[in-house]
């Protein structure tokens, strides 16, 4: 048991990470919950956007788009300095995703058998981009993913100290949350035990959400177990030698490496320096977009280097299990269900830590005020 001056300074480190950090996470959290809800809705408001026109006749077997055209075609919008990546339909009603990186940023969504444009979004425009950059950078890029990182990572001494207040003198523990007295006091229980009793989970999620945010953490974890971190090849220098090569060609040189494996996304790149990647969503690939790799001289076609989602480093690998950790799509609906649960819990935690720390306050104010009226009156 902690000693009295000891347990004052705990709750004071717990309460100060908390008043100070605490909304930050509540709203990444609530911002998380709401995600996931949220994208089957944006796709059920959307169908334009997201609802092949051609999807009957795409199931017929009709040829599959050409590439080398559409790939004119951006270039032609956007200028000759814009890279983009390709997201093939992932069920005969899907349109084909186009991202585009340029002069404008956003997303092309095309009808996969015909080219037609079907719609377009820009990267800030629309309610679930709006509320994805909030959750994912506070609207600030990359200064807002670091900021995420840190307070993700404050966290985890949140969560110890939390902890070690909770920690009871007899086991088992009591978890007994208490409602008639009062909701001070029921609030007082459920921030305390819920804490305990979920923290440890939450805790697996804000993780997920910083590693993602913050790419340096893979390169942390590999260096510190000694791992050599596994890099993209690099384009030989000098004039390159052959014809060159359709994105049709490129994409199905890729394909001979992985026979009959579906493409997750292929990457163009803006300059001639830069390698073409295309990843591939094999049968024992956790990662719902696939992160195996074939990366190819984006002029010639020559295969530069193949990586397999096991042959990464330790921290840039665990992508493929902490992306679907994190969205919920590791274990389906039900998966997701927690996801979003867990995302109101660290919610609701952040938001009763305020609300307690506010109320207290105001009682002692109180408390304070009829006392001095009380020495007032009997002197």
């Amino acid at each position: 048991m902690l000693r009295a001056p000891l347990r004052r300074l705990w709750l004071k480190i717990h309460r100060w990470i908390g008043l100070s950090l605490g909304p930050v996470l509540a709203l990444t959290a609530l911002l998380g919950a709401v995600l996931v809800v949220a994208l089957p809705i944006d796709r059920y408001a959307h169908p334009a956007l997201f609802v092949a026109r051609s999807a009957a006749d795409a199931r017929t077997g009709m040829a599959a788009l050409p590439l080398e055209p559409l790939r004119q075609r951006i270039l032609a919008e956007f200028g000759p300095g814009t890279s983009f990546t390709l997201r093939p339909p992932r069920t005969p009603h899907e349109t084909l995703w186009v991202y585009v990186r340029g002069p404008w940023d956003g997303t092309l969504y095309l009808d996969p058998a015909t080219g037609a444009e079907q719609g377009r979004r820009g990267s800030h425009e629309g309610a679930y981009n709006l509320l994805f950059e909030l959750h994912s950078s506070l609207l600030l890029e990359d200064t807002g993913k670091g900021i995420l990182a840190f307070v993700a990572l404050a966290y985890l001494f949140l969560l110890v100290t939390g902890l070690v207040l909770w920690w009871p003198t007899r086991w088992p523990p009591s978890l007994r949350i208490v409602l008639n007295r009062g909701l001070l006091r029921g609030l007082f229980d459920l921030h305390r035990i819920g804490g305990a009793v979920l923290g440890l989970v939450i805790a697996v999620s804000i993780f997920t959400g910083a590693y993602m945010a913050w790419r340096p953490l893979g390169g942390f974890i590999s260096t510190a177990m000694g791992q050599e971190l596994v890099k993209p090849p690099v384009v030989p220098k000098g004039p390159a030698t052959g014809p060159r090569l359709s994105l049709d060609e490129l994409v199905a040189r890729a394909r001979q490496v992985f026979p009959g494996q579906p493409v997750g996304y292929a990457q163009v790149p803006a300059k001639p320096d830069r390698p073409m990647r295309v990843r591939f969503r094999l049968p024992d690939d956790p990662h719902p977009n696939g992160i195996s790799s074939v990366w190819l001289h984006p002029l010639t076609g020559e295969v530069l280097a193949v990586r397999r989602w096991q042959d990464l480093d330790a921290g840039s690998g665990a992508v493929v299990v902490i992306y679907p950790l994190h969205t919920g799509e590791l274990g389906g609906l039900v998966h997701q269900a927690i996801t979003v649960l867990l995302g109101l819990a660290l919610g609701g935690l952040g938001l009763s830590g305020l609300w307690l720390w506010w109320r207290r306050r105001a009682v002692a104010a109180a408390a304070r005020d009829i006392a001095l009226a009380n020495n007032r009156a009997s002197s």
